[in-house]
């Protein structure tokens, strides 16, 4: 293992694994990932695929738009199919009210070049044939929404890393930050120290954790693992709910379909507060998921459930990341929190932490002022993005 490294990112997930693909990108020869377990094994490999720029606000809409670009590349890139594909997404109105809403949230989108419209019933059943269209009014459509393959996507991070000379380290978790003068000297592991002045927090869900190892206290930035849920059915037709199906007034649930099986992801808001090594799947998950889902796609009632997983939304109070430089330390970095969106933002978020690493700016468009971490010690909450899929 590597005595020295120019940084050291803590979370081998998909937005460390990002940032360190961007670092090597940009020529940073000494970059070392310390993950605890298996790469991709936190909130990356237990999350449903979804990337979309459907959200309610600017700066989340500006990002996932950059997002959604570069998701159209990343294949190239990096030199690995990792199956995206632009299926879109479909939101459902079940009220005069929520179409109202739509179509104030399609009019922000559309201001800034989010192709979302609203759109009937009858386009809807032929965007989704098996979909019953009874119970909503009308959809919130964006075409160029989409999903990809997060095992593919951590492989191809991972493997275009290391050709740059980044060092993965599994199963070897941080143990401590050595902070001195309010400078980083170096990262504990424990295979052994790791002398540094450079360190960034990409553990999301534990991310509390890592700051108290840099003197900081637990809730400086308040990220709660709250357990989420997902259950996937046997393959059904392909094409059939090819793009993420949500009506978000029946308990933010959705479906979607893998795309690389044909297999049918359930998820529902039924979410409980818990501690960082509960993953166990539950029954009344099920039972929830499954009633919505069905009523969603009525042609689930005759088909398996093939398998259940759990993994975290690490939940900020106002559901937005913590992106940016802590100003307390120097050379310390934080990208988490990212409340179940951290799979779809993460080539932006990536780039833009090793431009500000690497440049002290970064021409991604991520507005550092709404994701700033420090706006919690502040009490400047941000509004509440969109948090479905």
């Amino acid at each position: 293992m590597k005595s020295r490294a120019e940084v050291v990112i803590i979370g081998g997930g998909v937005i460390g694994l990002s940032i360190a693909y961007h670092l090597g990108k940009l020529g940073v020869e000494d970059v070392v990932v310390l993950e605890k377990n298996y790469i991709g094994s936190g909130s990356t490999f237990r999350c449903a695929s979804g990337i979309r720029a459907q959200f309610t606000d600017e700066a989340n809409i500006k990002l996932q738009k950059y997002n959604i670009e570069r998701w159209k590349r990343l294949s190239d890139e990096l030199e690995h199919d990792i199956n995206f594909k632009q299926s879109g997404y479909l939101f459902l109105a079940t009220s005069e009210e929520e179409v109202e809403v739509f179509k104030k949230n399609i009019k922000l989108q559309n201001k800034f070049g989010v192709p979302t419209r609203l759109i009937s019933m009858d386009e809807a059943k032929e965007i989704v044939p098996p979909l019953n269209t009874e119970p909503f009014l009308a959809g919130a459509w964006n075409p160029e929404d989409g999903k990809a393959s997060p095992f593919h996507v951590v492989y191809g991070f991972a493997k275009k890393a290391k050709e740059f000379g980044v060092e993965i380290y599994e199963y070897t978790p941080a143990v401590d930050i050595i902070v001195e003068n309010c400078e980083i000297k170096g990262v504990k592991t424990e295979r052994g120290m790791i002398k540094t002045e450079t360190v960034v927090n990409a553990a999301n869900a534990w991310a509390p954790v890592v700051n108290e190892m840099a003197g900081l206290k637990r809730d400086f930035v308040p990220i709660k693992p709250y357990k989420h849920q997902l259950v996937k059915t046997e393959p059904i037709a392909e094409g059939q709910i090819e793009p993420l199906t949500c009506p978000p007034a029946w308990n933010d649930s959705y479906v979607i379909q893998d795309g690389e099986d044909g297999g049918v992801i359930c998820g529902t808001g039924l979410e409980k507060l818990t501690h960082l090594d509960d993953v166990q799947p539950t029954y009344d998950f099920i039972r929830e998921v499954l009633k919505w889902a069905t009523k969603i796609i009525p042609a689930l009632k005759y088909v398996h459930v093939v398998r259940q997983w759990a993994g975290f939304y690490a939940k900020t109070p106002d559901k937005n990341p913590a992106i940016g430089k802590i100003n307390y330390i120097d050379g310390f970095y934080i990208a988490a929190g990212f409340s179940g969106h951290g799979f779809m933002m993460a080539p932006g978020v990536g780039e833009a932490i090793a431009e500000l690493i690497v440049k002290g700016k970064s021409k991604v468009p991520l507005d550092w002022d709404w994701y700033d971490p420090h706006r919690f010690e502040r009490g400047e909450l941000r509004s509440a993005a969109f948090q479905i899929g």
